[in-house]
């Protein structure tokens, strides 16, 4: 079960309390910038991981200021689109609601996931063309905790890019050999993780756990544990299969 940490109370809660029932999730990304854009990434990421536990979810986008933008950089990075707050009803009886806010952000009485800030504050434009790998900006928005600083330089996105290189060819190499199931165990650890606050360096560190093992876990359960995360983390892992 998902439990997040509402910045507004301090409580730990769950972030679905009724099975099935719907959660209702606004971002709240006021301008075109960093802040924005890993406000929407981690609305997306707290989507995937309610839609995995079988959650039904219903995502919007509050504010109105440079959203076109913002749409297309969060497109870039794999944000699912979100629906606009403004054009939408009351509500659809939903069981909860959660905003996602820049820390210190305004945003509606409720439970609120706060998101850190990221410098420098302008986007890096050029990492979010399709052909300079912008999943290499989202590798480094999830490598560090959701609520702690993060930093788009070029030192971190070169790092990430090497991250993503060599996972890529990782994964098309164990494509090539049998098929096995992920772990029970590495499949624990994964969600125990992301069901943690959205806990993703932890993730990350189940992956190169996984990456390091010794010949006792096939490449075909390394391979099927990278794609099931992938459907997590959003980095298109899996895009390198023939092509290596």
């Amino acid at each position: 079960m998902l439990r997040i940490t509402d910045a507004r109370t301090g409580r730990t809660l769950e972030a679905a309390p009724v099975r099935r029932g719907l959660t209702r999730i606004e971002a709240h990304a006021p301008a075109h910038d960093s802040a924005s854009l890993r406000v929407l990434l981690v609305t997306d990421l707290l989507v995937r991981a309610l839609e995995l536990g079988g959650t039904p979810v219903w995502a919007l986008l509050a504010g109105r200021g440079g959203q076109a933008e913002l749409r297309a950089s969060a497109s870039a990075l794999g944000i699912r689109p979100l629906e606009d707050s403004h054009d939408v009803g009351a509500g659809l009886g939903e069981a909860q609601v959660i905003h996602v806010v820049a820390e210190g952000g305004d945003a509606p009485d409720g439970v609120r996931l706060a998101v850190g800030p990221v410098t420098p504050a302008a986007l890096p434009a050029d990492c979010l063309r399709s052909d300079g790998d912008p999943a290499a900006v989202r590798l480094a928005l999830l490598s560090e905790p959701r609520t702690a600083p993060a930093r788009l330089d070029p030192d971190t996105l070169a790092a990430a890019r090497g991250t993503l290189t060599r996972w890529r060819r990782a994964v098309a190499d164990w494509a090539r050999h049998p098929s096995r199931p992920v772990p029970e165990d590495v499949r624990g650890d994964l969600r125990t993780a992301w069901e943690d606050d959205l806990d993703m360096p932890a993730v990350l560190d189940v992956l190169r756990r996984v990456e390091a093992a010794g010949p006792e876990l096939p490449e075909g359960a390394r391979f099927e544990t990278y794609v099931y995360a992938d459907r997590l983390l959003g980095l298109d892992l899996a895009r390198d299969l023939g092509a290596v």
